[in-house]
């Protein structure tokens, strides 16, 4: 399987490929790729309905150049903490993103919200955001402000008084029955839409399954979300240590 940076040629046979209505797996597999591989070039350069393949290989060169201006790396910086690779967790940290942006989280928003769950303590200044992802500290206000109004995030003050932006367990339930509350609000519209549209006619027996179904749907969320929120505060096992 074929290494290094994407081609031409290939962002190419990506565009057409999407054209065509192919999953990123099929994709890949002509190009002999990872899967990880073309979905991370489609979610960062646009997304499936307006991918560009000159424009997406503009960026990338644009991206490279920024990368080859910037200064090098102290040799003497601190290594990543336990050991880790760190490229590895650079790679990782974009294909986590890649998942948040096909949930539907803007390409920044996505990035933030990977680089704070990859961190061993869970928060970041804007500062130390906008120097892990090389980007403007504009760029990371814009997507704080979108994550704290979705519940992903939360903000406090350390001791040295800068505002840190955190995920943690707690954030996650309240995401999560946040998600609960606003499924159940829209089977409370569609129900108002009964009265309006008279019970018995067509469209008003639509408007209630639907909400018949969100109500199932919101009330299994959170009671899901009830169930589970133990294991969001556990430790995992550690696996047995194999007997010599």
């Amino acid at each position: 399987m074929p290494g290094g940076r994407l081609t031409q040629q290939e962002r190419q046979q990506i565009a057409l490929g999407l054209a065509d209505g192919l999953a990123y797996a099929e994709i890949a597999r002509r190009l002999d790729r990872p899967t990880s591989t073309v979905t991370r070039e489609v979610m960062r350069n646009g997304g499936p309905t307006t991918y560009r393949a000159d424009l997406a290989h503009r960026a990338t060169e644009r991206r490279a150049h920024r990368r080859g201006q910037s200064a090098p790396r102290d040799p003497k910086a601190a290594p990543q903490a336990h050991g880790r690779d760190t490229e590895a967790v650079r790679a990782y940290e974009e294909v986590f993103a890649t998942v948040f942006m096909q949930s539907g989280l803007p390409t920044m928003t996505a990035r933030v919200l990977a680089a704070l769950y990859t961190t061993d303590v869970g928060s970041l200044t804007a500062a130390e955001l906008a120097a892990r992802l090389d980007v403007s500290p504009a760029s990371i206000s814009k997507a704080i402000a979108f994550l704290e109004s979705q519940g992903l995030i939360r903000r406090e003050r350390d001791e040295r008084r800068r505002e840190r932006y955190v995920v943690d367990d707690d954030v996650l339930y309240q995401s999560t029955m946040a998600s609960a509350r606003a499924t159940a609000h829209l089977g409370e519209i569609a129900r108002q839409g009964v009265g309006v549209l008279g019970p018995g006619t067509p469209a008003a027996a639509r408007l209630e399954n639907i909400a018949r179904f969100v109500d199932f749907v919101s009330e299994s969320i959170a009671r899901a979300a009830d169930q589970a929120r133990a294991v969001l505060h556990s430790k995992p096992e550690t696996p047995p240590t194999a007997a010599p």
